[in-house]
């Protein structure tokens, strides 16, 4: 996820002044520093912000050799994290013992942020200036859209609606493709028809004010052959059953991981 928000903020009209602790890339400019340890941040960057984008198990080590190499200077940051399952409160504590007591945001975004196609839940504590707040939002904000949240264990349902959900409609687009292959399209043909088919129907979701129903009830003529494929998917034990199931087991790892 991490690579996909610096991929995003990276071809952002304004990207953001960045330091990034990444041990798989290369290269700096006057947009971004490449580190591949905290003791190799420079020791005159202040940040703003320390976007904690790693994998929960090692969340405080990260912390603490952040803490080590910033010294004084990390009490003026706020960290934003865009783990899934790891609590505000949990994250406030590795700071606080890292020798930074500073406010802990959270937010779940997406892989379509590397192409400024995003969308990010982002919950902000009490504890959060409004610039603290304003600037996480803009962040977000640059690789696509922000849906704020008032309580931090919504995030657990934005993870497995949003957070996850590029992969379902990847899986669709895949057995799409697959069925196509299947009736005798040709691979290439049946990719630019999935895959297209995926887009189009994004960017009416995303361009038109009318709901994902009744978009669905327009295209399906009584007796047609959108109706004959629908009667299949929309058997009670089939997507109306087996969508929220998803759901449920995604948002209940998610709540999982903060155990």
């Amino acid at each position: 996820m991490g690579g996909a928000l610096l991929d995003g903020w990276l071809a952002s009209p304004t990207p953001p002044r960045l330091v990034v602790l990444d041990r798989h890339r290369t290269g700096s400019d006057d947009t971004i520093t490449i580190v591949r340890t905290a003791a190799e941040i420079p020791a005159d960057f202040q940040p703003d912000i320390i976007v904690l984008a790693v994998k929960p198990a090692v969340a405080e080590i990260v912390i603490d050799a952040i803490g080590k190499a910033l010294g004084s200077r990390m009490n003026s940051a706020a960290i934003l994290s865009v783990m899934a399952g790891r609590t505000c409160d949990a994250l406030s504590e590795a700071a606080r013992r890292a020798g930074a007591d500073i406010p802990v945001l959270r937010a779940m975004p997406n892989t379509p942020s590397a192409v400024g196609a995003g969308i990010s839940g982002l919950y902000a504590p009490k504890a959060t200036t409004p610039e603290q707040k304003s600037i996480c939002h803009d962040l977000l904000f640059a690789v696509g859209d922000v849906v704020p949240v008032e309580n931090e264990d919504d995030l657990s349902v934005v993870t497995a609606i949003s957070g996850s959900g590029p992969a379902y409609v990847f899986l669709l687009a895949e057995l799409l493709e697959k069925a196509g292959q299947a009736h005798g399209l040709s691979p290439q043909i049946a990719r630019r028809l999935a895959r297209g088919t995926v887009y189009g129907a994004g960017r009416m979701l995303d361009d038109l004010p009318d709901s994902a129903e009744d978009l669905r009830k327009a295209v399906t003529s009584p007796n047609g052959t959108t109706a004959a494929a629908l009667a299949i998917l929309m058997k009670p034990d089939a997507w109306p059953e087996t969508v929220p199931k998803a759901i449920d087991a995604a948002a209940k790892r998610a709540d999982e991981l903060a155990g």
